[in-house]
């Protein structure tokens, strides 16, 4: 989601000049604020509209910013509130979480952290909302995202899941076939019910045909006694053949007779048995093709292309990557011990330029063993030496991707803005230019 999409922010600040410094810079950023300059009028303020966000002063004269927060979260609070102190104390960062703050930042802000932050804090917000409606209720971190080739993807998911047609998912490695395919079934009917999931490029094509289809006793060498098949194994269910493309044009011709007929003939038998199976396939290779080549059967195809689902590569989807990492950084931090929280802007840029062949499977890869490896709670591109040649530091960027000049623009004046204390004219000296020109910049670039 673009920030002017969200619901309000609310700012909480008893000093005039943080506060109009903080509207100013979020507002340029495209989020749309409202203030409060206390902590009671904040409170009272809550009460009367739902806010997005809640970025609040530790240190108020009228109520501090610790008892705030704990009045708002008795009062039934959800939206994410950011604590803001000028005492770089672990007790008042303790105190924060525990009140159910979602993060802590110093005083002078860094701005590329305060960005970053906002963004994770109000992607977790956007998930956590959807996990509730019952959108996602398989629980796989993978399905995160909100770039425009990924929204397409998950709206598909939503209209095939009840349905009982066959589903192709389609993608480079690594983009995520299998999280796609655990999301349709846990979506359907047949929740609950046998999902069998099988790897075709995993066997050898006579092993991998008697797992599907089964045998007698003695069927084959090895054969010593008779086996039902994972295809009866999961009738009444959904059967996930990844790989398909792997398969030789013999056991296509077997698989087509499974989805046209639901029968299934185990080997070394004359007999045939009955399945009640949905189908869900996966491929890396563009079966059109073989198709064309003659090294895939055409009328399979067909029967297995009933809903088509692409999906994008990482590179074609990088400005999901802050929401991604998040994820990623918070489930390997659990299961490792750790205490990382996040990434540092810097690091962000590092991931950003880097072009991802092995798409999120790489990306999770490489934030798990930075996580792992990681000596401070935000990995630095210190942490993820792979992703740039040696010694090589990127200059630090704001966490909207993709990257470009006028989002670098962007974050300089909005800078500029912050160290100016909200005073354009300061600023504009600052930035080397006139306040004429500074006033036509926060024009163009949505002020």
């Amino acid at each position: 989601m673009k920030p002017a999409e969200y619901q309000p922010l609310l700012v909480a600040d008893d000093d005039p000049e943080h506060l109009f410094m903080l509207k100013t810079v979020l507002g340029d950023w495209g989020y749309p604020v409202q203030t409060a300059d206390g902590g009671r009028p904040a409170l009272a303020l809550s009460r009367t509209r739902a806010f997005g966000l809640i970025l609040m002063d530790v240190r108020m004269a009228d109520l501090d910013g610790l008892t705030a927060l704990a009045a708002l979260k008795k009062e039934g609070l959800t939206a994410p509130v950011i604590i803001m102190t000028a005492y770089s104390k672990v007790e008042d960062a303790v105190q924060a979480v525990k009140a159910g703050a979602y993060d802590y930042l110093t005083k002078p802000l860094d701005l590329d952290l305060l960005r970053l932050t906002l963004a994770r804090a109000l992607e977790h917000q956007r998930l956590k909302e959807e996990k509730k409606a019952g959108l996602w209720e398989t629980g796989d971190q993978g399905l995160v995202g909100s770039a425009p080739a990924f929204r397409r993807v998950l709206d598909l998911i939503g209209l095939v899941a009840d349905a009982e047609a066959t589903v192709l998912i389609t993608g480079e490695s690594g983009t995520g076939k299998e999280v796609v395919a655990r999301a349709i079934q846990g979506r359907s009917a047949r929740a609950g019910r046998p999902f069998s999931i099988i790897n075709c490029a995993a066997l050898p094509e006579n092993l991998l045909e008697a797992e599907l289809f089964g045998h007698e006793k003695g069927a084959f060498t090895g054969a010593e006694r008779r086996r039902e098949g994972r295809l009866k194994a999961a009738d009444r269910g959904t059967v996930f053949l990844d790989e398909i493309g792997e398969t030789s044009p013999a056991l296509q011709a077997k698989l087509l007779r499974v989805l046209q007929e639901g029968e299934i003939q185990p080997l070394g038998s004359d007999a045939t048995v009955r399945a009640d199976l949905r189908f869900l396939a996966a491929t890396n290779r563009d079966l059109a093709a073989e198709v064309a080549a003659g090294r895939f059967r055409e009328d399979l195809y067909w029967r297995l292309n009933v809903m088509p689902i692409r999906l994008p590569p990482l590179r074609e989807r990088l400005e999901d990557l802050p929401a991604l990492a998040d994820s990623f950084i918070r489930r390997y931090a659990l299961k490792n011990h750790k205490e990382v929280k996040g990434l540092t802007p810097g690091a962000l840029r590092l991931l950003a330029n880097h072009h991802w062949p092995g798409n999120i499977r790489e990306l999770q890869n490489v934030l798990e063993r930075a996580v792992i490896l990681a000596r401070s709670d935000y990995l630095t591109e210190k942490d993820l030496p792979s992703l740039g040649p040696p010694g090589a530091v990127p200059a630090a960027a704001p966490a909207e991707l993709p990257l470009n000049l006028e989002a670098l623009e962007k974050m300089a004046v909005a800078q500029a803005l912050a160290a100016a204390g909200g005073n354009k004219s300061r600023a504009a000296l600052t930035l080397g230019i006139t306040r004429k020109t500074l006033a036509a910049k926060l024009k163009k670039l949505g002020d």
